[in-house]
């Protein structure tokens, strides 16, 4: 397996485009017309029809991109071929939601030639403003145009809110002796705790594998990567991870677990993992990537419990900002967890690329230096060691500090 170019387009048979259309208006400083806007809707299409799998938010409040890609899949038996996202505008909380998300399937199926239920459509932005569908309609056509398989940055760029960086990953890996390859593209950078899926995520591969297997896979890394994730503790209304396989790699398709099966699974966990790093790393204000590396722990639910616990806690994340080595806050977030764990069996470390040092041993504090500790933290990748001493299992939790900046960023969002 090794990192390869391209995004959702590097595996074969994906084209993609992105463009401005205005979905939000600029702010009066930025109304120049010499000014470049970035991108705020993209379209992205396969060759060919993809076996498809996707998860989405568990929030009760749900976004009306969620409710038509699911009745699409529903209708087109985990079918699709193409699918588009905008940015700037959640569509949720609408009356007319539903009906622009139809909308905009619409547009792509009629520009494209193609079904209108094997079009998926996902939003992201401010929740509770009418989406405009009339600078959707003046762009559909443009990015049908405009599709190329080389533009998966142009589609990156588009579903950006208020990320700092485009996110992409792909990787080519063997399925017997044929090359397969699996991108995708995130967004995200607030209102990120995941609940079964996580901000929008896109990915692509063209691998032939059943679309029950494909389903199973994404069930299953969701859960060591996305979900273990938080920036805020906010589930998100538009939530949503999307896998298509179109199978022009043409491998011998895989219908059963087994070895290829396993490949497979390990190659999509390689892509998920990075772009769940990446939106760790990219939180909003976020000046530390922050992770909770859990072992020893006796199962992993167990290890997955913990993990969250101290990522999630705002204690521990402004310790972090702060560079503090206060290991109570994380032995608190440990106690309340909910997990069944030992207190006395706890070890705790810190580690960066500055080194590692022992902060707490049998659930006890030890005596450490403060000065070196500190140096550890004030490196802007952590990770929180923590040994439950009680089993086989462990698990890796991302997260992020919490600053002043989150504060400034969310406390004028929409304005």
């Amino acid at each position: 397996m090794k990192f390869t170019e391209g995004g959702i387009c590097a595996a074969k048979g994906f084209k993609a485009s992105g463009t401005y259309c205005g979905i939000k208006k600029p702010k009066a400083s930025n109304q120049n017309p010499n000014i470049k806007h970035k991108n705020d809707i993209c379209l992205f299409v396969s060759d060919t029809v993809c076996n498809t799998a996707a998860v989405y938010t568990q929030n009760k409040v749900k976004g009306a991109p969620i409710t038509v890609t699911k009745s699409n899949l529903e209708k087109s038996g985990n079918k699709s071929i193409a699918v588009i996202a905008n940015s700037k505008n959640a569509n949720t909380c609408n009356a007319d939601g539903v009906e622009k998300a139809q909308r905009m399937c619409q547009l792509v199926a009629e520009e494209l030639g193609v079904p209108e239920e094997q079009v998926i459509v996902a939003s992201t932005g401010v929740i509770g403003l009418t989406l405009p569908i009339e600078p959707i309609e003046k762009a559909v056509p443009v990015l049908a145009k405009g599709l190329c398989y080389n533009k998966n940055l142009e589609a990156a760029t588009a579903i950006m809110t208020t990320d700092t960086v485009t996110k992409e990953y792909a990787v080519a890996f063997e399925i017997g002796d044929v090359t397969c390859r699996i991108g995708g593209m995130a967004k995200g950078s607030g209102m990120i705790h995941p609940n079964m899926a996580t901000t929008l995520n896109f990915i692509t591969t063209d691998c032939a594998i059943s679309s029950e297997l494909l389903q199973k896979a994404l069930n299953e890394i969701v859960k060591v990567t996305y979900n273990c994730l938080s920036i805020d503790g906010d589930t998100s209304t538009n939530d949503m991870v999307c896998l298509m396989a179109n199978g022009l790699a043409f491998n011998e398709e895989i219908v059963c677990e087994g070895k290829e099966y396993e490949t497979f699974k390990s190659a999509l966990y390689e892509v998920m993992a990075n772009l769940t790093k990446m939106l760790a790393k990219d939180g909003e204000g976020a000046t530390k990537l922050v992770m909770c590396q859990v072992s020893g722990a006796k199962d992993m639910d167990t290890a997955i419990t913990c993990a969250k616990s101290v990522i999630c806690s705002p204690l521990v994340k402004t310790a972090m900002f702060g560079a503090d080595a206060n290991c109570g806050r994380i032995m608190g977030a440990l106690g309340y967890s909910g997990a069944d764990i030992d207190p006395l069996k706890i070890d705790l470390s810190y580690k960066s690329a500055k080194g590692c040092i022992d902060v707490c041993r049998g659930g006890y504090v030890v005596e450490f230096d403060e000065e070196k500790a500190k140096e550890i933290l004030l490196d802007d990748e952590i990770t929180i060691m923590v040994n439950l001493n009680s089993g086989d299992s462990g698990i890796t939790a991302y997260g992020c500090d919490l600053t002043y900046d989150y504060v400034k960023i969310n406390g004028d969002y929409r304005t």
